[in-house]
C-alpha cells in the first residue's frame, strides 16, 4: 500500500478497449498518480508540487495551483477539490474510490508488470480449468458445485466486481469517523460551525475513498480470484480468476502454468461452493467484521486536536489523523469475542478449503504439496488484504490457526467421512470453536448430536398447543355433563 494512501492525481483516462489498464497520458511521460497527498500529482506540466520534489507549494499544495500551473490545468485542480468538497452521500465517496483503484491499477504492479484485457484464449483457459475442477471436487465434498459460470477478469474487471462487497465492509467504521467528527465540537458551537462541519465530513468521506481506492488497487495487483481473503468479494456464482496474476503468482514456483491455474481454479471453485450452499455463511463472516468493527472508537481526543487546529489551506492534517492510528479497538470482553469469532471463522473456512482442495489435487497434482505450502504460507504471512483491513478498519484480516483447521478437517474426514465432516455446515451452532481448534481430537471423537432426533422434538413441541387445545376442551365438555 502507498505511503501516502490518501494522495491523488486526475483520474485516468479510459484506456480504447476498456481494460487494458493504460492511461494516455502515461504513454506520453504524464501523470504520476497519487504519488504525493493531495499533490495533484497527475496534472499535466504539474511535475507533483509546483514543478518537482521540494519546488514551489511543496509544503502548501494549494500554493502550487497558482505556481507553474496554466489556466487549464488550474480549472482541472480546482473541479476536483470542488467534487472532493461538494461529496454529500454516504461516509465514503465510492465514486472518487473507484476513480482512486482505476488509477492505480493502471500504474501497474510494483513488480512491474502491467494489467491487460483478457483474450479469448485465456477465458477458453479458466472455463475449462474451473470445468475440469468442479470435476475433481465432487470426489471430495458432498456440497454440490457452486459456480454457475467462471469469468477470466483483468485487475481493472475485479476492482469493478468487488467494490459493492467493499462498501458493505468498509461503510459501518467510516460511518463512526464522520459522525465524530460532528461530536466532536462544544454542542453550541456546532450550529456556528456547521459549513465547517460539512465541509470536514466531505472530505474525510473524500480521503476514506481514496484510501480505499488505492487500497482495493493495490489488492488487485496481488489477489488471484475473487475470494483470495476468505470472504466472497464478487457476485454469487461467478467463479473467477484473474489470468495476469496467475502467470505472476506461478512465475517462480517451477511449476508448469496449466498446474498452476488449475490448483487456483480448485480453491476458487471449493469456495464458490461453501458460500452457494451454506446460505447463512456469507452473513456470519461479514456480520463478525461488522461487530468487530461497531468495537472500534475513534481517537477523540486525537480528533479534537485536527478540528482545533484546522486550517482549511492545510488538508492535509486529517488525512494524517486517518492514517495514522485514529482507531482504537477496545479492550473488552464483547470485543474480545467479536476478534475470536471472525478469526475462527476466516480460519474455518480457509482450513475447509484447503482440506478439501488438497484431497481433490493430491492424486492428480505432482505439483500440489509445493502449491499448498505456497499459499499457506502466503496466505499467513500477511499482504495486501491484511493491509487493506488494517488500514480501513483497524483489522488484521488473516487466519491466525489456518493449519489447525485444516487438520480438524481432515480429522474429521477420517472420522466421519465426507459427509460427516460436510454435514458441520448446517448450522453455525455445529461448527468448531476456537477451543475445539486447540483441541481438534476431542472435537472430533465428540459424540454427535442427532438433528433428526432434535428436529422431531421441536416438531413435538409445535404441535402441543393444538393438543392441549383438544384436553382442554374434552375436560371442559367432563364438567359440563358432571354440571
Amino acid at each position: 500500500m502507498s505511503d501516502t494512501p490518501f494522495g491523488f492525481g486526475l483520474p485516468p483516462e479510459e484506456p480504447d478497449d476498456g481494460d487494458e489498464g493504460k492511461k494516455k497520458d502515461q504513454q506520453s511521460g504524464g501523470g504520476q498518480g497519487p504519488a504525493n497527498a493531495f499533490g495533484f500529482g497527475g496534472l499535466p506540466g504539474a511535475g507533483g508540487f509546483g514543478g518537482g520534489p521540494g519546488g514551489p507549494g511543496a509544503d502548501n499544495p494549494f500554493a502550487a495551483m497558482f505556481g507553474s500551473l496554466n489556466p487549464n490545468d488550474l480549472g482541472a485542480a480546482f473541479q476536483q477539490l470542488g467534487q472532493m468538497l461538494s461529496y454529500e452521500g454516504g461516509p465514503v465517496n465510492w465514486d472518487m474510490a473507484k476513480q482512486i483503484a482505476r488509477q492505480t491499477v493502471s500504474q501497474g504492479s510494483p513488480d512491474g508488470t502491467k494489467d491487460t484485457s483478457v483474450g479469448p484464449a485465456e477465458r477458453r483457459a479458466v472455463e475449462e480449468a474451473v470445468r475440469l475442477a468442479d470435476l475433481w471436487l465432487d470426489d471430495a465434498t458432498s456440497l454440490p458445485s457452486g459456480a454457475g459460470s467462471a469469468v477470466a477478469w483483468s485487475r481493472a474487471e475485479w476492482v469493478e466486481a468487488t467494490l459493492p462487497a467493499w462498501k458493505e465492509l468498509v461503510d459501518p467504521v467510516a460511518e463512526r469517523v464522520g459522525t465524530a467528527m460532528g461530536d466532536v465540537l462544544p454542542e453550541e458551537m456546532q450550529a456556528m460551525a456547521g459549513p465547517l462541519i460539512g465541509m470536514m465530513r466531505s472530505m474525510g468521506g473524500a480521503m476514506f475513498g481514496t484510501q480505499i481506492g488505492q487500497a482495493v488497487g493495490v489488492l488487485a495487483g496481488e489477489v488471484v480470484g475473487s475470494s483470495d481473503i476468505g470472504l466472497p468479494l464478487g457476485p454469487a456464482g461467478k467463479a473467477a480468476l484473474l489470468p495476469v496474476n496467475i502467470e505472476t503468482f506461478g512465475k517462480d514456483l517451477s511449476v508448469p502454468q496449466e498446474e498452476v491455474r488449475l490448483y487456483l481454479a480448485l480453491r476458487e471453485a471449493a469456495h464458490q461452493r461453501l458460500f452457494a450452499h451454506v446460505p447463512w455463511l456469507r452473513s456470519h463472516l461479514f456480520g463478525a467484521v461488522d461487530g468487530y468493527a461497531r468495537g472500534i472508537k475513534v481517537d477523540t481526543a486525537k480528533l479534537e486536536d485536527v478540528v482545533g487546529q484546522f486550517d482549511p489551506q492545510n488538508p492535509e492534517q486529517l488525512q494524517e489523523a486517518l492514517q495514522q492510528g485514529m482507531f482504537q479497538p477496545e479492550d473488552t470482553p464483547e470485543q474480545k469475542a467479536a476478534l475470536a469469532r471472525l478469526e475462527t471463522a476466516l480460519a474455518l473456512v480457509e482450513g475447509w478449503v484447503d482440506a478439501v482442495v488438497h484431497a481433490a489435487a493430491k492424486p492428480r497434482l505432482g505439483s500440489a504439496d509445493a502449491l499448498r505450502e505456497t499459499l499457506r504460507r502466503r496466505r499467513a504471512s500477511g499482504g495486501p488484504a491484511e493491509q487493506t483491513f488494517a488500514t480501513l478498519i483497524g483489522l488484521e484480516l488473516r487466519p491466525r490457526r489456518l493449519r489447525d483447521a485444516s487438520r480438524l478437517w481432515a480429522s474429521l474426514t477420517d472420522a466421519r467421512g465426507v459427509d460427516g465432516r460436510d454435514a458441520l455446515w448446517h448450522h453455525p451452532d455445529m461448527l468448531p470453536t476456537a477451543t475445539d481448534l486447540d483441541d481438534p481430537d476431542g472435537f472430533v471423537h465428540r459424540e454427535q448430536i442427532d438433528f433428526s432426533e432434535l428436529d422431531k422434538m421441536l416438531g413435538e413441541a409445535a404441535d402441543q398447543p393444538d393438543l392441549r387445545k383438544k384436553d382442554e376442551g374434552e375436560d371442559k365438555s367432563k364438567d359440563d355433563d358432571a354440571g
